[in-house]
């Protein structure tokens, strides 16, 4: 019998259904603490401070003056990626331009309140801001892309990124790629608790900022919470979360597989299946090993640790009424409608984030070249 969660809302009592609508909690208590002489040293020793924690919490060897990413790493890194990779990079970015230049208000616009009376609002870009790229759980070029853009188009004069770098001391090629298209040539080599620092006071090779935005460790966003006060460190980023939606339409299998691509991101996301139809459920619960047998084992272990725990699995509901309640109630980050006729179901949808719409549009295309942003706030 599978042990992947499953949770028929025509059984369980109010108390059973709250549960599933809780969040993970993380307690940054012991996080905070430990940064904070972090980001002490490297407000006290800049530069000596990132190639000491480097080495000892990177295990990365970043030698003295290589803390900022060469011009001939850039080129080499072009070498390195394959070129429909470099292709793809490119497509994703042309995408996410398209769509933001769209999103960017005018300068300045006025209106007479009252005769000789105007007001208005006028948008400036920022003067400076740090793009943290995460590379904790693997190579994140997308959130370059996701990042990058969106301050290019802005118009922000000083845009530079901070990632932590490979044993070798160089940085992820498909990020170097990534940002170079996206028209980003400041990268520095630090992650961590100590990068948020580096970019707050600023050291001999950094430059500070005046805002930081992107996903990170729990040591990140405590860092973040410590240095709140010195640099504007936007929305927290929580672990990712979504709701594969299914009407009687698709395939349980394909839901099944989108499902895995949510739980995949990591054993703290939340990710479930919710649908009406016992026969998708069903269905869906029988694929989901099967895929699993295609998946990596480190994919397998983090979607494994989601959909047999508390935040994750199979969610059957009585009616599609008692699905769109349930999506409302839960009010998640992504959401995709799994349907031929997705549009029918949408007007139903009042408290979702992301929506993505149809059988064939998966949480990848969105995070990766769609292009609506999938770094918070979606």
């Amino acid at each position: 019998m599978s042990d992947i969660s499953f949770h028929d809302l025509s059984s369980i009592d109010a108390d059973q259904r709250a549960s599933l609508l809780k969040r993970a909690e993380a307690d940054l208590t012991v996080f905070v603490e430990k940064v904070r002489p972090i980001i002490q040293a490297v407000k006290d020793e800049g530069d000596a401070a990132l190639i000491r924690f480097a080495r000892e919490l990177d295990k990365a060897n970043v030698a003295e003056g290589e803390l900022q990413v060469s011009e001939a790493e850039f080129d080499a890194a072009f070498d390195k990626v394959e070129k429909d990779v470099v292709e793809s990079i490119q497509f994703g970015i042309d995408n996410i331009r398209h769509f933001h230049e769209e999103q960017k208000p005018e300068t300045m616009w006025l209106k007479e309140v009252r005769p000789g009376a105007y007001a208005g609002d006028r948008y400036t870009p920022i003067a400076s801001v740090a793009l943290y790229v995460p590379r904790g759980k693997g190579a994140f070029p997308s959130v370059t892309m996701m990042t990058s853009v969106p301050a290019v188009i802005a118009g922000v004069p000083q845009i530079a990124i901070v990632t932590p770098p490979t044993s070798d001391g160089s940085v992820d090629a498909a990020t170097l790629v990534a940002a170079r298209l996206a028209g980003v040539g400041t990268v520095y080599k630090c992650g961590g608790a100590q990068a948020v620092a580096a970019v707050a006071y600023g050291t001999e090779t950094v430059k500070p900022a005046l805002k930081i935005v992107g996903p990170g460790s729990p040591w990140v966003v405590a860092a973040k919470s410590v240095l709140s006060s010195v640099i504007n460190t936007g929305l927290p980023a929580g672990p990712s979360e979504a709701i594969i939606f299914a009407d009687d339409s698709v395939d349980g299998g394909l839901a099944a597989l989108d499902l895995l691509i949510e739980a995949e991101h990591g054993p703290d996301s939340s990710a479930y299946l919710v649908t009406h139809s016992r026969k998708i459920a069903e269905a869906a619960l029988a694929a989901i090993p099967e895929h699993w047998s295609r998946m990596t084992e480190q994919r397998v272990e983090f979607s494994r640790a989601v959909l047999t725990g508390k935040r994750g699995g199979i969610v059957l509901t009585a009616s599609l009424e008692d699905s769109y309640r349930f999506i409302n109630d839960y009010a998640p980050e992504h959401l995709e409608i799994l349907s031929k006729e997705p549009f029918a179901h949408l007007g139903r949808i009042t408290e979702a984030a992301e929506i993505l719409m149809g059988p064939h549009t998966p949480v990848t295309l969105a995070n990766f070249v769609l292009g609506p942003n999938a770094v918070l706030p979606t």
